[in-house]
């Protein structure tokens, strides 16, 4: 019959997946640690340990070199004593030697117990690194924990936090304690300490994952987006084209009176998103992403030493809403 020991053992390794194997090895290099360090035993001694998984118990095993008349205890096992426990016991071999202290079973339990501790910590935060790591470039929500000037800590699940650094925030979005709020998730890095989950608003790729969210047409591949342009909490440009003759990309994302590009706007602190429709010709497009009623002419110009450019005429009542507050509009299309 098992005893406690093990099958609180194999509970603790099945419960956390952690191989069994490993943490017995890892309780068993701990023990011989500890004897070293207690008993004073030198690094070049050959020292193991062993645990009856029957039992629960522990035993220190020591290297010594069979001798007639031992010199040093520590080194040295007399013949007549090798013999006791091993009968092909000769002179001037090595046995390993049961040195386990009298007292060792409460060592050998606070070892144990500190080695699966570390190893359950271990576990949990590789755990917690491959659950977020596959949530990267997703949108998660989370509990604002604390707030400082140098950003916001989220609660997320269990014990797991994120951090929003101020870079990452929405200019201007104000954020309350115990707000539940989606954010982006930019990256998990690891750290001594466990993951460190960095997540923003302002991220281009958070409008993206909305749009997704909120438009079946972008998920299930009719509509597609060619490309954002964000001023978080401003304004934003998404690009869009249809991948199946018939379908109306811009009136898709949309949405019926607005209500689909509303919900995303209202995420996002009411920023401005205007969806326009994508051209493969450049002319075209930049017409389009201006968001005008009407453009007159758009000139390319292919060669020019500081970069592609175009001169955009329009109606001389258009001119302020094609530059758009601070140059806005021009600088998003």
């Amino acid at each position: 019959m098992k005893s406690e020991f093990a099958l609180a053992f194999n509970q603790i390794c099945a419960d956390y997946n952690l191989p069994r194997d490993t943490v017995l090895e890892a309780v068993r290099a701990a023990l011989v640690t500890a004897y070293r360090r207690d008993w004073k035993v030198g690094p070049t001694q050959n020292l193991t340990a062993e645990i009856n998984m029957d039992t629960g118990l522990a035993r220190i095993f020591l290297e010594k070199t069979v001798v007639e008349k031992v010199e040093d205890e520590d080194l040295e096992i007399a013949l007549a004593n090798a013999l006791r426990t091993n009968r092909d016991a000769a002179l001037g071999d090595l046995l390993m030697v049961d040195v386990t202290p009298h007292n060792f079973g409460r060592i050998a339990a606070q070892t144990a117990k500190q080695v699966i501790t570390q190893r359950l910590r271990e576990a949990e935060r590789e755990s917690q690194l491959t659950r977020f790591s596959r949530q990267v470039n997703e949108i998660i929500i989370g509990t604002i924990q604390s707030i400082n000037p140098q950003g916001i800590t989220l609660h997320l699940e269990r014990t797991e936090e994120a951090q929003m650094p101020r870079r990452e925030q929405i200019p201007g979005e104000r954020y309350r304690l115990h707000q539940k709020i989606r954010v982006y998730v930019v990256e998990v890095k690891r750290l001594a300490r466990g993951p460190q989950i960095v997540v923003s608003r302002s991220h281009p790729a958070m409008l993206r994952r909305l749009m997704e969210l909120e438009v079946p047409e972008i998920r299930s591949g009719l509509v597609e987006i060619k490309s954002i342009a964000r001023e978080p909490g401003a304004r934003s440009k998404i690009a869009v084209a249809a991948r199946q003759p018939g379908v109306d990309p811009v009136g898709t994302c949309v949405g019926m009176r607005g209500i689909r590009i509303q919900t995303i706007s209202r995420e996002l602190n009411d920023e401005r998103v205007d969806v326009i429709q994508w051209f493969e010709e450049s002319d075209k497009y930049i017409s389009s992403a201006l968001s005008l009623n009407s453009v007159l002419s758009v000139v390319l110009d292919e060669q020019n030493p500081g970069g592609k450019t175009a001169a955009v005429v329009v109606l001389d009542d258009q001119l302020s809403l094609a530059i758009g507050r601070a140059g806005q509009n021009a600088r998003l299309a």
